[in-house]
């Protein structure tokens, strides 16, 4: 029975895994129609293990109405119950991922991350422990579909490798996993995008913040949020300062 907020945060999105695992083994459904099926079936599995240990709580996720009684509220749990919801439909990618994370008084204070198809759900509280970085290029994730121009910048500032991946959770958890040394976003997501991973990089000791070096605000009013910068701290202030420079009026 999960008594702290991670536990919950936890059992929440290894239900969300589970579900999304059957469906996909069944081979009933494929691409849309397996995505469309699994995001039902994640936000379900969730909903029901919040309403269960945290009846209380608002809930702020990416398959839900929008209930704005959050802008007040002391706790909400930001959700994306299916996080790369095209790579889930691609079978057997493995890019995708389940996200759970709660706000509470103006910060992410526990969160939960699942990669179903490793197996794995990274947490907060035990932080995942960060591999030391490795002797070659530092190595940048990008997004496989639109990698954002000044990723670029910042990997010729670097001499660094891009890195396309799938979705959010996957390319900020490959940073977390030693997969990559940075993840650099721009041209925007949701709060649910990064909530849970952004708040897992964290208590792993990694960088996150927006492109311009501000924090990161979740639960805001406005569910986008513009840009995004994970990193291995050692490499924040290259990466900012390369940002700047490409995005200065005289670059």
């Amino acid at each position: 029975m999960p008594t702290r907020d991670v536990e919950v945060a936890a059992a929440a999105a290894r239900a969300a895994a589970a579900v999304l695992v059957g469906l996909r083994e069944e081979g009933r459904l494929t691409g849309r129609a397996l995505g469309d099926a699994g995001d039902a079936a994640a936000q379900a599995a969730i909903a029901g293990v919040l309403a269960e240990h945290r009846p209380d709580d608002a809930v702020f996720s990416e398959e839900a109405a929008d209930d704005r009684a959050r802008l007040t509220a002391g706790r909400v749990w930001i959700v994306d119950p299916l996080d790369g919801t095209r790579e889930y439909g691609e079978a057997p990618r493995p890019d995708w991922a389940v996200h759970v994370a709660l706000w509470a008084a103006g910060e992410l204070t526990a969160a939960a991350v699942a990669l179903p198809a490793l197996g794995e759900v990274l947490v907060t509280d035990p932080a995942p422990t960060v591999p030391a970085p490795g002797a070659g290029r530092p190595r940048i994730a990008v997004s496989r579909s639109r990698p954002p121009a000044v990723a670029a910048t910042a990997a010729a500032a670097l001499d660094a490798e891009l890195v396309p991946m799938g979705s959010a959770g996957w390319k900020v958890t490959a940073v977390v996993r030693g997969e990559a040394d940075a993840y650099v976003h721009a041209g925007g997501m949701y709060q649910w995008d990064s909530a849970a991973p952004v708040a897992v990089a964290r208590a792993a000791g990694l960088t996150a913040v927006r492109l311009d070096g501000s924090p990161l605000v979740y639960n805001g009013p406005d569910a986008w949020l513009p840009d995004l910068l994970v990193c291995r701290p050692e490499l924040a202030g290259r990466l900012l300062a390369a940002v700047r420079a490409g995005s200065s009026p005289a670059s």
